[in-house]
């Protein structure tokens, strides 16, 4: 067989956009530095992205080729038909096994035989799979090393649940943490039974993984990575995975994550900040997935009219009936209410001050790269721990407190909007995100740590 002059990677994804968006980032960079990469997606995600016109989704993965296996759902709906998130994984597992080990045996016999498949550890037959078919197998993982640190822990036994409320939380490589502080299926196990499974599960055979890749840098979380996650794994930092432009501009056609399961219109958002003064804005959004209460929606509400500062509120449709009645009408001479917003041109627009987040690991690293302050309202998941860090340790941002209820009140808000805005605390958070910002370009850039890690693993590939 004539020799190949280049690898080629498989690169599989868990259909949710904030899993999506940094996999397919990072197989760019693979793609610009030389590699052969095929995305790998469900027929139900491939649907979502290519039917139902340009209302629906967008997609635009340049000239890397993308394959579709079955997960047992391909019908309207996808896997929303599942009865509950065990249903998805247990159908997932057995359908999706054979699809994706009947995939890779069509692209060998097509004369594109795949060298690795990168997976997302949500799905730890992927790994099994790869085994058996003969190929290298690295895992992605989606969340901090701090978060993995802390599931690593409960899954080898060596964190008991439940945790003492009482009790202040020592680990190898992190500060001190409050039991609030970890994510919310430790914190609180019983109420996300299935969500704790799935988060301690994807450990149950990363030890066969040649590789382990974590979307991060290394000079952002050294102390977990050295102390801990290097003994266990053949872990690398490879991010942040966003856009090149946003970062390092080495690749002026990556502009976009290029993969969206909504449409993104920009023109109302961006108009609207053209027209206000440097650093004047909140920018607030909490995500794809987040469903807050009414009672909190409308503290949110009064938090940004209290504040008298400019804001731009993403209110996502399925969201927007526990708006505060006539709110957006109300508050037009100050503020902008969309259902959705492309966020990286959001946070990089010089008018934005700060940003409120619900602190998910995508839009923290977002917000870090491109030097926007936070104000965090962790809501569940792994999203206490990221704002742990946003404020004691990486001190980019303030957490808004909540009350015995839960509820972050509108008076929080406004206080840590108007501190990081205009305060003197905002002075010193605004000098740490520049710096964070600079090493989080220099992570990336050539030869910087991100960047010398994708290098070694391409070289490692090449050879193998």
């Amino acid at each position: 067989m004539e020799k190949r002059e280049r690898a080629h990677c498989l690169v599989f994804f868990c259909p949710i956009q904030g899993h999506i968006n940094p996999m397919l980032q990072f197989s760019k960079r693979l793609e610009h530095k030389g590699l052969e990469v095929t995305l790998i997606t469900t027929l139900s995600v491939h649907k979502a992205t290519h039917e139902g016109g340009e209302e629906q989704s967008t997609t635009s993965f340049s000239s890397i080729a993308l394959e579709t296996i079955s997960d047992g759902f391909d019908g309207e709906g996808g896997s929303a038909q599942a009865e509950s998130v065990q249903a998805y994984r247990d159908r997932v597992r057995e359908i999706g096994s054979q699809t994706l080990a009947e995939l890779i045996d069509k692209l060998s016999a097509s004369g594109h035989p795949a060298d690795c498949l990168v997976y997302d550890p949500v799905f730890p037959w992927a790994l099994d799979v790869a085994k058996r078919v003969g190929i290298a197998a690295a895992a992605f993982v989606t969340v901090s090393c701090a978060v993995t640190n802390i599931f690593s822990l409960v899954h080898n036994g060596l964190l008991k649940l439940p945790l003492n409320p009482n009790s202040q939380i020592l680990l190898p490589g992190l500060p001190p943490l409050q039991p609030s502080d970890t994510p919310s299926f430790i914190h609180v196990p019983e109420s996300y039974p299935a969500f704790l499974k799935l988060s301690v599960d994807l450990f149950s055979n990363l030890c066969k993984a040649d590789w382990v890749f974590c979307n991060t840098f290394y000079e952002l979380e050294q102390e977990v990575i050295e102390y801990w996650m290097t003994k266990f794994w053949t872990l690398r930092t490879i991010g942040p995975t966003i856009p090149s432009m946003y970062l390092d501009k080495r690749h002026e056609d990556n502009n976009e994550y290029g993969l969206s399961l909504l449409k993104l219109n920009s023109d109302p958002c961006m108009k609207w900040l053209n027209a206000k003064p440097k650093g004047s804005v909140a920018y607030m959004s909490f995500g794809s997935l987040a469903e807050l209460g009414e009672e909190q929606m409308e503290e949110l509400g009064l938090g940004l009219r209290r504040s008298k500062r400019y804001f731009l509120w993403v209110v996502r449709t399925s969201e927007s009936v526990k708006l505060p009645k006539g709110f957006a009408e109300e508050t037009s001479e100050k503020g902008l209410v969309v259902s959705w917003c492309p966020q990286l041109e959001v946070l990089a627009h010089e008018a934005v001050g700060c940003f409120v987040t619900h602190c998910g690991w995508n839009s923290t690293l977002e917000a870090l790269s491109l030097g926007v302050p936070m104000v965090a309202v962790p809501q569940w998941a792994d999203q206490s721990t990221n704002a742990k860090f946003i404020m004691d340790v990486w001190k980019i941002g303030l957490k808004a407190q909540a009350d015995e209820k839960g509820i972050v009140r509108g008076e929080e808000i406004a206080h840590c909007v108007r501190e990081i805005l205009d305060g003197e605390r905002g002075e010193e958070i605004r000098k740490n995100a520049s710096k964070w910002k600079a090493l989080a370009k220099n992570a990336v850039d050539e030869g910087g740590s991100s960047d010398k890690n994708i290098d070694e693993f391409i070289a490692k590939l090449v050879l193998s």
